[in-house]
């Protein structure tokens, strides 16, 4: 056998990685993490108010409670991924001012959903709607703007797992500053299309779960009728059934508990329990949503005498 055939690799076909996650319009940074973010957040939108509207909800009202919920949800993600990985701002050699840089990656689901509920609630009492009416008819977008925000992840090259020979493995390039050739793994760009490292891809799988469950949502929200909280309590249990395994998987620094757990591994399973025990035991059934009363303030003024 010849010696050509001895170094042919071992990996016959792999994912590439984009050469870059940042693109510059003059001096303004387009960050590909950002965009998928952004267009997650559309979609559930988009989503969660035709689902609502088909509730018989008021046209307008998942805009109007994301106008709360989006920006508690992104601080909420933002102080759980650093709360979560503080030796990475705060330990020896950590940039504290690193941790307000949400553009370059770094949002912990837990925390959007925590806080971002909070807002979600904050202004679904300002319009007279149950939480949990609101919560079930967003559950699908939520987890497919999920699946859509695992694509930054694959921009900026995180979130994957061992060395991998399989054919879906990851292809890793290092990227540097062109102007001065220094490494810059986030904002840099690989100029050198070898790669460094081929990877286990968990941002994919993840990314084709949460389409999964999307998908289980639906159907089973009308299967069941599902309501009182019950369809985003299945997302929920769904989704952290899904990142207790492919967390297992993960290779990147993380807070570690009980001895050599990652953290995440620990919420998923204890909020799997509490999703999963709330699917069982809630109430039956879908509730009705009461017309919104009017304020007299807002209501429309009689037309004005226009005779002469």
């Amino acid at each position: 056998m010849s010696a050509a055939l001895d170094l042919a690799p071992t990996v016959l076909a792999a994912i590439p990685s984009p050469d870059r996650g940042v693109w510059h319009l003059g001096p303004v940074p387009i960050r590909a993490y950002a965009l998928c973010i952004i267009a997650g957040i559309a979609v559930a939108l988009w989503w969660g108010e035709k689902r609502l509207v088909a509730r018989g909800g008021e046209p307008g009202t998942v805009l109007d409670v994301a106008v709360w919920a989006v920006p508690f949800g992104l601080v909420g993600g933002r102080l759980y991924h650093v709360a979560t990985d503080w030796p990475t701002y705060f330990g020896p050699g950590g940039q504290p001012l690193d941790a307000l840089k949400i553009w370059n990656g770094g949002l912990g689901i837990w925390g959007a959903i925590a806080l971002g509920g909070v807002g979600a609630w904050i202004a679904c009492r300002r319009r007279g709607l149950p939480l949990p009416i609101f919560a079930d008819a967003v559950a699908p977008g939520i987890v497919a703007a999920q699946a859509i925000g695992r694509l930054g992840n694959w921009f900026n090259q995180e979130l994957y797992g061992a060395p991998t020979t399989l054919p879906w493995g990851l292809e890793i390039y290092r990227r540097v500053d062109p102007a001065t050739g220094a490494e810059d793994p986030l904002g840099g760009v690989a100029l050198d299309p070898t790669p460094i490292a081929v990877v286990t891809p968990t941002f994919l799988y993840e990314l084709l779960w949460n389409l999964v469950v999307a998908a289980i949502v639906v159907w089973a929200d009308r299967r069941f009728r599902l309501g009182h909280g019950r369809a985003f309590a299945v997302y929920v249990a769904g989704y952290t059934l899904g990142r207790f395994f492919i967390e297992l998987m993960r290779t990147d620094p993380a807070t570690r508990v009980f001895g050599d757990i990652r953290i995440n591994v620990v919420v998923s399973g204890v909020v799997f329990l509490g999703a999963a025990a709330y699917v069982a035991f809630a109430k039956r059934g879908r509730e009705e949503i009461a017309p919104r009363e009017t304020d007299p303030d807002e209501a429309d003024p009689e037309p004005a005498d226009r005779t002469s």
